[in-house]
């Protein structure tokens, strides 16, 4: 009996501490991507920004940290702020459905770098980069300095710059 209580206080208190730890879920599963891209691209050119597809889904514990660690840093959460409408675009790879499909075309296939995959569009919708997030990586996140100058690189002012 004594074994029981003690594996029991155990288990409460693993899945406690795991509850606590969990990572924020950022995709809306409930609507309509295209619909999603289309409204972002309609802002950013409203406001002179660029859009990021962050492409992926709860489903990805890459896609899940990433949107942890950008919005968890200052200093990448400003650059993202001032020059990005910045979007978590739902895939879910069992949803292998014609909008699905059509969604990926119109980002250029951004699943074949795997996920998440960061797409960034022009005002109009235009693709003008895909980042495979892997060259992002350290370790068991991400690398604050390679994010920083994938972002830097890919703002408005830097592309258009003449």
């Amino acid at each position: 009996m004594k074994k029981l209580i003690i594996l029991l206080f155990a288990l409460a208190v693993t899945t406690l501490s795991y509850s606590q730890t969990a990572i924020k879920k950022v995709y809306n599963e409930n609507i309509d991507p295209n619909e999603q891209i289309s409204e972002a691209t309609r802002k950013a050119n409203s406001e002179g920004k660029y859009v990021v597809c962050q492409v992926g889904g709860n489903w990805c514990k890459w896609c899940l940290r990433f949107a942890a660690f950008i919005e968890s840093d200052e200093e990448i959460k400003k650059m993202v702020d001032d020059n990005f409408v910045y979007i978590h675009v739902n895939y879910n790879p069992r949803n292998d459905s014609e909008a699905a499909k059509g969604m990926l075309a119109r980002l250029g296939n951004p699943g074949r770098f795997g996920y998440p995959a960061l797409v960034v569009l022009d005002g109009s919708g235009n693709v003008i980069h895909i980042q495979d997030s892997s060259f992002l990586e350290s370790g068991d996140g991400y690398d604050k300095g390679k994010v920083i100058r994938f972002f830097k690189n890919w703002t408005p002012a830097v592309v258009n710059w003449k």
